[in-house]
C-alpha cells in the first residue's frame, strides 16, 4: 500500500479544502437563493447556520480524517464497526457527483474559450446554451477534456498535484471575483431601461427584505440555506473527511476549520455580488433563474449588453467559474481516488481506473440531453432528466442520510469527545465547544431529518 501523503502545512490544506468548498453551487445557487428568499433575511439565516451547523460538520468531517488517517471509505468502520456503512455512503456520493460534475465542467470551458476567443455575443444567443448540450460530439469533447485535467492533477498526487494546483488557482480565484464585484457595482442602466443601478442591486441583495414573510416562508428559508451549506462546504460527500487525513497532527485544526468556513461563506456573499447587481441592472426578471440558466443564459446577455468591455469581463468571469469548477471537481475525484489507495491500489491505476469510469458515466449524462432524453417527475416536485436525477439522488437523499447517520455517531456513540479531543490534541482552545456538544447531539441532527422530509416531498 502507499504511504499516506500529506499537506506540507495548514496553509496548503486550508487552500485545497476552500478550493473543494468554493465551486458552482456558490457560483449559480448562492446568488438564486439569496434574490429568492429576501436578500439580506437569507444571507443573516446563512451566516447563522454557517457559524453553527456548517462550523459542526466541518468540524467534524475534518477530526475524523486527521483522526483515522483513512479515506471517507475506511474512516468511519474505523471508528466503529457498526458504522462502517457510512464510509460505504460516503463513497458513493462523489461517485455519483463526480460525472455530471465534469459535464457541467465542460459546459463551462465551452463558454470560457467562447469568450476568450472574441466570440460571446454568439453565448447571448437564445438558443446558444440549449443548441449547445443537445449536440452529440461537441458536450463529450469538452466533457473529456475537463476530466483529463481533473485527472492529470490527482495522478500527480496529493503535494504535487492538489496542493500545488490550489495555491495558484485559489489566490487568482478570490482576486477575481473581487475584481467582478467591484465591477458589478459600479454598473448603471440606460434611461430607457429604467436607470437602474449595481449599488441598488446591491440592496436588494443585502436589505433584508420582510414583505408578505410567514413562518412558512421563514422555514422554507432556512431550509433552502441549510440545503445550500452542503453545496457550499463540501461536507456530508467524502471529501472533507479526506482531505483531514492529509492534515499534519501538528497542524492546528481548528483555525484551520474556521478560515474555511470564512473564506467560503465571503466567497459565496461575494458570488451574490458579483451577479445580483449585473441582472437587477440589465434583466432583473432573470433573478429567478437558478443554476445552468443563470450562469449560461442570463450571464452572457448581460455581458453582450456592455458592449466591447463585456467580451473582456465575460472571459474573466467563465475563467474564475472553471477555476472554481476545477478545484472542486479535484476534490470529488480525491475522495474517491483515495478510498481505492486506502484498499491497496496505486496512485496511478486509482485515477486511471476512476477516470474511465467517470468518462464512461459523464457521456452516458452528455447523451441524455438527446438520444437518452426523458423527463421525469422528482420527489421535491421537480422535473429532470439523467443529470438531475443524479444530482437529486447524491445532494437531496444521501448527503442528508450521511450526515445523520456521523451525527448519530459522533453523538450518541464515539461520543462529542472524541472528536474534541483530536481537535484539541496540541492544547488548542476550542471556544465553541459547548455549542459543539449541543449542534452535533440533538440541533443538527433533527435539522437534517427536516431538510431530508423536505427534500423527499414529504413536507411541503
Amino acid at each position: 500500500m502507499e504511504k499516506r501523503s500529506s499537506f506540507s502545512g495548514s496553509i496548503g490544506f486550508v487552500l485545497a479544502a476552500a478550493g473543494s468548498a468554493v465551486g458552482l453551487g456558490n457560483i449559480w445557487r448562492f446568488p438564486y437563493l439569496a434574490a429568492k428568499d429576501g436578500g439580506g433575511l437569507f444571507l443573516v439565516i446563512y451566516i447563522i447556520l454557517a457559524l453553527t451547523f456548517g462550523f459542526t460538520l466541518l468540524m467534524t468531517e475534518v477530526s475524523i480524517g486527521r483522526k483515522t488517517k483513512q479515506s471517507c471509505l475506511t474512516a468511519y468502520g474505523k471508528l466503529h464497526k457498526k458504522f462502517g456503512w457510512l464510509g460505504g455512503l460516503a463513497s458513493i456520493v462523489p461517485f455519483i457527483i463526480m460525472p455530471y460534475y465534469c459535464v457541467i465542467g465542460g459546459w463551462v470551458l465551452k463558454y470560457a474559450l467562447v469568450f476568450i476567443t472574441g466570440q460571446g455575443a454568439a453565448a447571448a444567443g437564445d438558443n446558444f446554451f440549449v443548441s449547445f448540450i443537445t449536440g452529440y460530439a461537441e458536450p463529450i469533447v469538452y466533457n473529456f477534456v475537463f476530466l483529463l485535467m481533473t485527472a492529470i492533477v490527482i495522478y500527480r498526487g496529493v503535494n504535487k498535484g492538489i496542493e500545488a494546483l490550489s495555491k495558484v488557482l485559489m489566490p487568482i480565484l478570490f482576486l477575481l471575483i473581487i475584481g467582478i464585484s467591484i465591477y458589478s457595482l459600479t454598473l448603471a442602466g440606460s434611461e430607457e431601461s429604467g436607470g437602474r443601478t449595481g449599488l441598488q442591486g446591491l440592496g436588494k441583495y443585502v436589505i433584508p427584505n420582510f414583505e408578505g414573510a410567514t413562518f412558512g416562508s421563514i422555514m422554507t428559508t432556512i431550509m433552502d440555506a441549510m440545503g445550500q451549506l452542503f453545496y457550499s462546504i463540501s461536507v456530508a460527500m467524502g471529501i472533507m473527511v479526506t482531505y483531514g487525513s492529509y492534515f499534519k497532527d501538528k497542524d492546528n485544526l481548528i483555525k484551520s476549520v474556521n478560515q474555511i468556513e470564512i473564506f467560503d461563506t465571503v466567497v459565496a456573499f461575494l458570488a451574490g455580488v458579483m451577479i445580483i447587481p449585473a441582472v437587477y441592472v440589465f434583466n432583473p426578471d432573470d433573478l429567478s433563474k437558478a443554476g445552468p440558466g443563470l450562469l449560461f443564459q442570463a450571464m452572457p446577455k448581460i455581458f453582450a449588453q456592455m458592449g466591447v468591455i463585456g467580451n473582456v469581463l465575460g472571459a474573466i468571469f467563465f475563467l474564475m467559474v472553471l477555476f472554481a469548477a476545477l478545484t472542486s471537481c479535484i476534490s470529488i475525484m480525491e475522495a474517491i481516488c483515495s478510498g481505492m489507495i486506502d484498499k491497496g491500489m496505486s496512485r496511478k491505476k486509482s485515477t486511471v481506473t476512476e477516470g474511465l469510469i467517470a468518462l464512461v458515466l459523464s457521456t452516458v449524462v452528455c447523451l441524455g440531453y438527446n438520444v437518452f432524453y426523458f423527463e421525469a417527475p422528482l420527489p421535491n416536485g421537480a422535473v429532470g432528466q439523467i443529470l438531475d436525477i443524479m444530482d437529486y439522488t447524491s445532494n437531496n437523499v444521501l448527503m442528508p442520510i450521511l450526515a445523520i447517520g456521523t451525527c448519530i455517531l459522533v453523538g450518541w456513540v464515539i461520543k462529542p469527545k472524541t472528536i474534541i479531543d483530536e481537535a484539541t490534541k496540541n492544547g488548542e482552545r476550542f471556544m465553541r465547544r459547548g455549542l459543539y456538544v449541543v449542534m452535533v447531539k440533538f440541533i443538527v441532527p433533527v435539522l437534517l431529518v427536516l431538510l431530508l422530509l423536505v427534500s423527499l416531498g414529504i413536507i411541503h
